[in-house]
């Protein structure tokens, strides 16, 4: 997903992200990159000039800072519409990837290390040249899927293109030509480049391209500006695939929704991410928390018609029972089918995956189902009275957890119809 121009270099506000002092980026195995995107989201400039040119940059930094904060604490509308597929079928965190080495399920053309980042969960796959990553683990992608991931920017960054291909691999090594531009000629493909903004005001202009034997059947260009840098440098990216549909969503604003921008006759089985080259070398990517999931969600019949609706789709930070905001596409759905029916009655129970004690995981997943109901009841007007909850902990997994898309299938939430 790309950006082509940019507005607003000369503003002020611009001017003193310039300034800020720059992160370093040659980090050895085991360093982290924590302070250069917690930089990013403080919003802290140099102190230099006069006093009053200090405190006018501070106003400046409590408004961005201010914007940043609105920008993270994400309130999903009703516009939100995003359900994740039924079934986990493949999940990358890099935990099991050593700091500083490259993660041993992906191949590449290029290079890139696992690092770790300050107040962020997890372990991030850091890269900052022209490159294409190719996750082996994928192999094949039905007609309905949904696809997820997190990416960051630092917060000095200048611009360069983020880029998604979903495509029709015929061999393994495919996967070299799938850079921020395709070789159209022969592929069967759907591009996704995407490039955030440069400040709060800024818009990016992104596109969405599709071929077919080396024509175009898609050419979309759009603007938006949920994803800034110095601003709000974490972007969540989601896909829905539905036959020759796809939606595409960033930070809970759906940017795209294409009819047909799957090719009905084309096998797609390989996913790519790519950057293209950076505008300045300190420039990098962070991506982290990749989960695929398959099968058209049937919420509404699951629960009313069988008696039983399983979810990954409610998911919450870690080791705590606070909802996630991609998690309200799937609240929404199942808060319609309570409204379609007033005389149902359900039990939310709560499961996790293995990690952790096991008491500790009772008491949680007992608190997020008792989080699900109450986002049922205040956000969506279903009378508590209706709704039971429990907790299973790790007691009931459906996965193995000796695998991350087992532990994803695990750490679920289900609805029991009274």
């Amino acid at each position: 997903m790309a950006v082509f121009v940019f507005a607003g270099l000369q503003s002020q506000v611009l001017k003193r992200l310039g300034d800020r002092a720059k992160q370093k980026m040659e980090q050895k195995a085991g360093d982290k990159v924590d302070k250069t995107i917690d930089d990013a989201t403080s919003g802290k400039p140099k102190k230099s000039g006069t006093s009053e040119e200090n405190k006018d940059e501070k106003d400046s930094d409590k408004e961005l800072q201010g914007a940043a904060d609105s920008k993270q604490n994400i309130k999903y509308t009703s516009k939100y519409d995003f359900v994740q597929g039924e079934k986990v079928v493949a999940f990358e965190d890099f935990s099991s990837t050593e700091i500083g080495d490259f993660p041993e399920r992906w191949n590449t053309n290029s290079s890139a290390e696992v690092v770790t980042i300050d107040k962020k969960e997890g372990k991030w796959m850091k890269f900052n040249k022209q490159a294409v990553f190719y996750p082996e683990f994928i192999k094949d992608l039905p007609e309905n899927f949904t696809l997820e991931f997190d990416v960051a920017i630092n917060n000095d960054w200048a611009g360069s293109t983020f880029v998604l291909n979903i495509a029709n691999f015929k061999n393994p090594n495919d996967y070299q030509h799938y850079y921020h531009y395709v070789s159209w000629q022969g592929t069967h493909a759907v591009h996704l480049e995407l490039m955030p903004g440069l400040d709060n005001r800024s818009k990016s202009s992104s596109r969405i391209l599709a071929a077919k034997d080396g024509n175009y059947t898609v050419n979309n260009s759009i603007e938006f500006n949920t994803w800034n840098s110095g601003v709000n440098n974490f972007a969540h990216v989601g896909i829905w695939r539905q036959k020759t549909r796809i939606r595409v969503y960033v930070n809970g604003e759906k940017i795209w929704d294409l009819p047909k921008a799957f090719d009905s006759e084309s096998k797609y089985n390989a996913i790519t991410f790519a950057a293209d080259d950076s505008y300045k070398e300190a420039d990098y990517y962070l991506l982290g928390n990749i989960r695929l999931a398959i099968g058209a969600p049937d919420t509404r019949n699951k629960l009313i018609t069988e008696g039983k609706f399983s979810t990954t789709g409610i998911r919450f930070n870690v080791n705590s029972d606070k909802l996630t905001p991609d998690s309200y596409g799937v609240i929404k759905e199942l808060a319609t089918a309570l409204k379609e029916n007033p005389d149902v009655k359900i039990k939310i129970v709560g499961h996790t995956d293995s990690d952790g004690d096991d008491k500790a995981n009772i008491d949680l997943s007992k608190r997020r189902a008792q989080a699900v109901k109450t986002a049922l009841s205040s956000e969506y007007g279903i009378d508590e009275a209706r709704m039971q909850t429990d907790g299973m902990g790790e007691s009931q997994p459906v996965g193995e957890n000796k695998t991350p898309e087992g532990k994803a299938q695990n750490r679920r939430v289900e609805f029991i119809k009274l």
